[in-house]
């Protein structure tokens, strides 16, 4: 999460990149202007990057190529090869005497330098309130998936992002953060503890100020999209109704139904955006916080994995009849892992996550980006040590801000 003193300002769109997919066999699935900016560079997709056959198949996306492709087997590769050069920490403070202070989040590292926030997005791998494992190219699959969304969404909320220096840097304006989460869910569902499903099983109707009906399964769709705001304690997330908010001074109501409003619209917008591309997008949370000029502002990260929950479309409706989890690709199978084999909440120390998981996940996390954004994900060069060439990115940058 960001610091209380974050915000993200506006890149400009993308080239929209176009493809389309086929199957190569069938394997089923088991379980304002800105002073200084840096573009994230892209490359068009490559002949043959996905094979897929018709434009149906293409809104018919189906877990054969997640299980079962050319694209994989490289990512998985190059993954294995990799973890030992995740990024699990970073010390920019040490290296460039402009970053005051840092603050650890559960998965970034935000640097104050100033006039800006220095977000570096790690490779952490963060549930249950805690950091589970490091899963390689994770903070720069996050990085691109965010910014991509940023990109996407600044016709319904305006961000502050000032320079993109670095495959999992962000540098922003700061802003005043609003100390709540906004949770938007369409979907019973989930396996934390705050979980829709989880206290909807417990008894639980009235929630956050939503009244959920009497009859509902896991997985099933909400009547209507919802939101579930949370407020941050020590080291977790609590529930809170819109009124509790305003009543403990967190926002003020027309910040609330601002920020709220946005909310449900980006989630409309996420979507529409992920039924076009064969996904179901579940559930997801954002973050909002109010520039010097009033204005509210998205902040932190947009639908990725990590903030978000994906199905994949084709198969929802046939594994939701026959009682059947949905085909995912988010971290639910490795928080369902180490539900399994620990107490994920209590347990002091917690197993190590087999590494077929977690190559497994950096596959899902680049294979979601690819399928969303419709453009190839570099795999890093490892020649140069991951926080050496942040160091030299970000000090750079910081330079030319200044100057």
């Amino acid at each position: 999460m960001l610091s209380k003193m974050t915000c993200i300002q506006t890149l400009n769109p993308p080239k929209t990149l176009s493809s389309s997919y086929s199957v190569n066999k069938s394997l089923p699935f088991s379980s304002s202007a800105t002073k200084t900016h840096f573009k994230i560079p892209s490359k068009r997709l490559q002949k043959g990057f996905f094979v897929m056959a018709t434009k149906q198949q293409e809104n018919e996306l189906n877990l054969n190529l997640l299980t079962n492709s050319e694209r994989r087997n490289e990512v998985m590769t190059a993954a294995k090869n990799s973890l030992s050069n995740c990024l699990s920490e970073t010390n920019l403070c040490a290296e460039i005497p402009s970053l005051k202070s840092k603050t650890r989040g559960k998965v970034r590292d935000i640097y104050d330098g100033g006039d800006y926030l220095v977000l570096v997005t790690t490779d952490r791998q963060s549930a249950f309130d805690r950091v589970l494992a490091s899963i390689p190219f994770k903070g720069q699959v996050l990085n691109d998936t965010s910014l991509w969304w940023f990109n996407q969404t600044q016709h319904i909320a305006p961000n502050a992002i000032i320079a993109v220096p670095d495959k999992n840097v962000t540098i922003a304006k700061k802003c005043t953060v609003f100390p709540v989460e906004f949770v938007v869910r369409g979907y019973v569902t989930g396996s934390t503890d705050t979980s829709l499903w989880t206290v909807y099983k417990n008894g639980v109707r009235n929630y956050c100020g939503n009244v959920i009906p009497e009859g509902m399964v896991k997985n099933e769709r909400l009547p209507a999209n919802i939101i579930t705001p949370t407020t941050k304690a020590a080291d977790h997330d609590v529930p809170i109704t819109p009124e509790e908010i305003v009543k403990q001074g967190l926002m003020s109501q027309a910040d609330y139904d601002e920020a709220s409003r946005k909310a449900l619209s980006l989630f409309e917008y996420g979507q529409r955006v992920a039924s076009e591309h064969g996904m179901i997008l579940v559930d997801t949370k954002y973050e909002f916080g109010k520039a010097p000029d009033g204005s509210v502002l998205l902040i932190d990260e947009v639908h990725t994995p990590d903030s978000s929950r994906y199905w994949l479309a084709h198969s929802y409706q046939s594994r939701f009849q026959n009682g059947v989890e949905p085909e995912n690709v988010d971290k639910e199978f490795l928080r369902l892992w180490f539900k399994d084999h620990c107490n994920p909440y209590e347990d002091k120390v917690l197993p190590d996550a087999p590494e077929e998981l977690v190559t497994e996940l950096a596959w899902r996390y680049i294979f979601l980006f690819e399928t969303i954004t419709k453009s190839r994900f570099q795999i890093p060069d490892t020649t140069e040590p991951i926080h050496d060439r942040i160091t030299r990115n970000v000090s750079k940058a910081l330079s030319s801000l200044q100057n």
